[in-house]
C-alpha cells in the first residue's frame, strides 16, 4: 500500500506523539503505512502526491488568523509551504483530511474568513448534526445523523469557502465538516480524539489559553464521563476508501 502522509505541527513531544498514534490506531495503519512530516520541525519537503494514498494533516496551537507578528518563525515556513501543498491537493481532488488547525488553514487558503470573531469553543465534548449532504458522504458512513465529538479551539470558520458542501454542524459552531470537491475534507472537531487522548493534550495545554490551569482536573473528570465513539470512523473510512496499491 502507498504510504498516508501526514502532516503535524505540535511543537509538543507527547502532544505530538499521542497525535501521530492516534491516526494509526483509527485509520488501521502501523508506522510503515505513513510518512509523518513534523511541519514545525523543518516544514514540508518535496512531496509528489502520486507516492501516496491520502493526506491527513492535525491540529495544534498556532493559529491561521493571528497577524504576521504573532506567528512564529517556523509557522510562517510551514504556512508558506503548506500554501504550495494545497495548491496540488485541490487541483487534483487529491484525498485529504485535516481536524481542527486543517480546516482552518484549507479555509483560509480558499478564500473564506478564519478569525476568533465567532464560534470559538472550549475544550468538551459537544453535539455534532450531519447535513442531508453529511448523511449521504463516504467518510461518514456507519454515524449517526448525531453524535458527540471532542473540539477545543480559538478561532473558527465563520463561514463556508467558495465550492465547500457542508457536511456536520453545531448549534456552537456551524461549519464542523466540509467537503470540497469530491475527495477534500476538513474537520472541525477531532476524528482522531478519545477519551485518552484528550486528556494528554488537557495535560499538555494547561498554560496554553484554552483553558484557566486550575481547571483542568475538574475538565478531566468531566471528560471521563463522556463516551466518545463515533468520529474515528471518519478515518476509518479514509483509509478504506482512499488507500491504494
Amino acid at each position: 500500500m502507498k504510504k498516508f502522509l501526514l502532516l503535524q505541527i505540535r511543537p509538543e513531544d507527547a502532544a505530538s506523539d499521542n497525535e501521530y498514534e492516534a491516526f494509526m490506531k483509527f485509520g488501521g495503519l502501523t508506522p510503515d503505512d505513513v510518512h509523518r512530516v513534523r511541519m514545525e520541525q523543518n516544514g514540508i519537503p518535496s512531496i509528489n502526491l502520486d507516492d501516496y494514498s491520502g493526506v491527513m494533516q492535525g491540529g495544534g496551537p498556532g493559529n491561521v488568523s493571528d497577524p504576521l507578528e504573532k506567528k512564529t518563525d517556523y509557522q510562517q515556513k510551514y504556512e508558506t509551504d503548506l500554501k504550495k501543498l494545497f495548491d496540488q491537493i485541490i487541483d487534483g481532488d487529491f484525498p485529504y483530511i485535516g481536524a481542527c488547525y486543517g480546516i482552518g488553514a484549507l479555509t483560509n487558503h480558499l478564500g473564506g474568513v478564519v478569525s476568533k470573531e465567532n464560534y470559538t469553543e472550549p475544550v468538551g465534548a459537544i453535539d455534532v448534526t450531519l447535513t442531508e449532504a453529511g448523511e449521504s458522504d463516504h467518510l461518514l458512513k456507519d454515524i449517526p445523523k448525531q453524535f458527540r465529538a471532542f473540539v477545543g479551539h480559538k478561532e473558527a470558520c465563520q463561514g463556508l469557502p467558495e465550492g465547500a458542501k457542508l457536511l456536520a454542524s453545531s448549534n456552537t459552531c456551524p461549519v464542523q465538516m466540509i467537503r470540497i470537491k469530491n475527495n477534500i475534507y476538513g474537520c472541525q472537531f477531532h476524528p482522531e480524539l478519545d477519551t485518552e487522548g484528550l486528556i494528554v493534550r488537557v495535560n499538555v495545554y494547561k498554560n496554553a489559553g484554552y483553558f484557566p490551569p486550575e481547571e483542568a482536573e475538574p475538565l478531566i473528570q468531566q471528560v471521563l464521563s463522556e463516551n466518545v465513539i463515533h468520529p474515528q470512523k471518519i478515518l476509518k473510512n479514509f483509509v478504506k476508501r482512499y488507500k491504494k496499491d
